[in-house]
């Protein structure tokens, strides 16, 4: 019963800095969310660590916990994330992990095709494997999490700590895309060819051909959402 009193406060503190409700600058006092949730002061106290973690909130001696600006907050947190696709900032975050992942991605396949170990290499094609046959029975959430999986492999063997950090945050959008009705329910062969060229090019050490595969499913990914982003202006700190 504490878990879910926790998650309901968290969620809806969370969902309401993201969309403007608690503006930064807002500061919340905790008699006033206990009496408002009707939890115990150990439930918001956890709430409000979480929401600190993430950036969303700071608390002040003697003041209260105060809404931190959005320059604040910590863009690569995964429940970050899923709050801002399921919000009207959908079309920003969505433009901002694309725009990261295809700027990360083919670098991480040109790394993944020189460094990665044989068993590595073999495990991406059994995924791509997989990912046809979800994609066969139109098994879009099979699909999507092979996909997660595809992509996490090709970050962590690239053998950068900083790429294979990467991977939750990544993970989170592709997962969005299916939960948001933004993913067909068979994938393309032009895709599922292009993910099974990035693994034959890591199995074959081929890190030109590698990376070059990868930017053209990045540059794929990018034509099927900028739509969405369309009107969403860019932020500048």
């Amino acid at each position: 019963m504490s878990s879910s009193l926790h998650d309901r406060v968290l969620q809806t503190l969370g969902r309401e800095i993201i969309d403007g409700t608690l503006p930064p600058g807002t500061v919340m006092i905790a008699e006033d969310l206990e009496s408002r949730f009707r939890v115990s002061r150990s439930v918001i106290r956890e709430a409000i660590r979480v929401l600190e973690s993430i950036g969303l909130v700071a608390s002040i001696k003697r003041v209260g916990t105060r809404v931190q600006p959005k320059s604040r907050w910590n863009a690569l947190d995964p429940q970050l994330i899923r709050w801002r696709l399921a919000s009207q900032e959908q079309g920003a975050q969505l433009r901002s992990l694309t725009e990261l992942r295809a700027s990360v991605e083919p670098s991480a396949a040109r790394l993944a095709a020189t460094h990665a170990p044989e068993e590595i290499a073999v495990l991406l094609l059994e995924l791509v494997a997989q990912m046809r046959n979800a994609a066969t029975a139109g098994d879009r959430v099979t699909f999507t999490e092979l996909d997660i999986e595809f992509h996490r492999h090709v970050l962590r063997c690239s053998g950068n700590d900083m790429f294979a950090s990467l991977d939750s945050a990544i993970a989170e959008v592709i997962r969005g895309r299916t939960e948001h009705g933004m993913m067909p329910k068979h994938p393309s062969q032009a895709t599922l060819a292009r993910h099974e060229g990035v693994a034959r090019a890591i199995a074959q050490h081929q890190p030109d051909l590698a990376q070059d595969t990868m930017a053209q499913i990045m540059d794929r990914t990018t034509e099927e959402l900028s739509s969405v982003w369309a009107d969403s202006p860019r932020t500048f700190s």
